[in-house]
């Protein structure tokens, strides 16, 4: 029987999120030929190929994909029963700004399990648009934020990309002009996004809604006020993405984690480690 070597399987899920063995260095602060050595080291261990290379695409195999979920719940598992294990004496305040659609979700099970293992620690839970959250964080108001980002950008850990859709309420039919948008305020990155599609491929609009809360927005859309621009794997009960080829291709947003420090504290360390190790559970 195989023992997966947890270390082998962190890098292996930094190379799938970051899509390559460079980036995932980057992110381990692992040298290249590190990052390859525990993939081969991993591969010999499970005796499959997991990740097929060539020149210039790297990509999973069908059992690197299935080692992808494996490897999740194992470390998920060992960090909660290292938390289980450990007389944790950790203390202090962790100031943690988090994007309005992740709440809704599994971030509150996350943050729950690490308030039970860690009591110690105060944990103060700000929500509000990626990019506000961002303004606050230069100015110390936060100490980890979890929040968007545009493809390209380079700030933060990437914890997944996410594909954006047009979303409406069922049996919604074709969307004519001009477009009903139902929307965050600025400065929301997925506004910029869906007015710049809208603009580009020559279709007029009209902002239908605007909210500061996903709450708000569920209720407009299913209120059959318009089409909001969301990430497929977050959306909210009775939203689904509308099939109509003329709307205009969103392309992807990224979920980061990011570090006002870089160097952590024992709290903020602890909470990034949960975090990441949640992270799967965030967006399935």
């Amino acid at each position: 029987m195989s023992v997966f070597d947890p270390e082998l399987l962190r890098t292996f899920l930094a190379v799938e999120r970051a899509g390559g063995f460079t980036a995932a260095g980057r992110i381990l602060g692992l040298r290249q030929s590190t990052v390859s050595g525990h993939i081969a080291r991993l591969e010999q261990a499970a005796g499959r190929e997991l990740i097929r290379r060539d020149t210039r695409n790297l990509a999973l195999t069908a059992d690197g994909a299935a080692m992808v979920g494996f490897a999740r719940s194992i470390l998920e598992a060992q960090a909660q029963a290292d938390r289980y294990f450990s007389d944790s004496r950790l203390t202090g305040l962790i100031r943690l700004g988090a994007s309005d659609d992740l709440v809704a979700r599994e971030l509150p099970d996350v943050l729950l399990e690490f308030q039970r293992s860690h009591p110690g620690v105060d944990l103060e839970l700000i929500v509000g648009l990626s990019e506000n959250l961002k303004t606050r964080m230069a100015a110390g108001e936060l100490d980890l934020m979890v929040a968007k980002r545009l493809p390209g950008e380079r700030h933060g850990e990437l914890l997944w990309r996410d594909r954006l859709v047009w979303a409406g309420r069922s049996g919604i039919g074709d969307i004519v002009d001009p477009v009903p948008v139902v929307t965050y305020p600025p400065p929301s990155l997925t506004r910029h996004v869906a007015l710049r599609a809208l603009e580009r491929e020559g279709r007029t609009w009209r902002i239908a809604c605007v909210s500061d809360s996903q709450l708000g927005l569920r209720a407009a859309v299913l209120a059959g006020l318009g089409v909001v621009a969301h990430a497929e794997t977050l959306l909210p009960p009775g939203l689904f993405a509308v099939e109509d080829e003329k709307l205009p291709e969103l392309g992807e947003l990224e979920f980061v984690l990011l570090r006002r420090h870089s160097r952590l504290s024992e709290p903020e360390q602890a909470l990034c480690d949960a975090i990441l190790a949640g992270a799967h559970r965030m967006h399935r």
